[in-house]
């Protein structure tokens, strides 16, 4: 367990987030954590058995993390995202609504790139799991992997060299940054629809 109710794995990912000057994720089954609304986190963190005051901290702690991309001198974030991403229900309709919303400001961001790679484009390198590469200016760049439970940093240059591979060969079978954002509207107004 890290400080204060937040995993270690969690506070060496904000650590990194904070640290980069180039952020790379590839998130098949959640909106990535820089771009949650602290509702879609909350609704995500109610399904793990936690205590009230570690929920509270963990969903404070996750708010917070967009900062990165925001401050003035902002990271990078290029994050490519699986279609199923926008329409499992994580919560209720109106907060998938909202984190839709989001996503789709965030996206217009000039330093966010967010690209939606559809389903049935058959097997691609993301297949294997989620990751994200933090690049840094003055130390070697290193790949992390989050589970459910723990997650692992890889520092070694030979496998960030290969995520490096398997992101250029996704890119490939991802929308275009805009063709993503008119992906979400249509996927905002399903869920608009479903919370009438």
């Amino acid at each position: 367990m890290g400080t204060a109710g937040i995993p270690q794995q969690l506070a060496g990912a904000i650590e990194c987030e904070r640290a980069a000057s180039a952020i790379t994720e590839w998130s098949p089954m959640g909106v990535p954590g820089l771009l949650q609304t602290a509702d879609y986190t909350r609704a995500i963190l109610e399904q793990v058995d936690l205590p009230g005051h570690e929920l509270d901290a963990r969903t404070m702690a996750r708010a917070g993390r967009d900062e990165v991309l925001l401050r003035r001198e902002p990271a990078s974030f290029e994050a490519l995202i699986s279609e199923a991403v926008v329409h499992e229900p994580i919560g209720s309709a109106r907060i998938m609504s909202a984190q839709i919303t989001h996503l789709t400001e965030m996206a217009r961001q000039p330093n966010i790139t967010v690209r939606v790679i559809p389903l049935q484009v058959g097997w691609h390198p993301g297949w294997a799991g989620p990751f994200v590469v933090y690049d840094f200016a003055n130390v070697p760049a290193v790949v992390h992997f989050e589970h459910y439970s723990s997650g692992a940093f890889v520092p070694d240059q030979h496998d960030v060299g290969e995520y490096r591979k398997a992101l250029v060969k996704m890119r490939d079978f991802a929308l275009s940054s805009s063709d993503s954002v008119d992906y979400f509207t249509k996927a905002r107004k399903k869920w608009e629809t479903a919370d009438e």
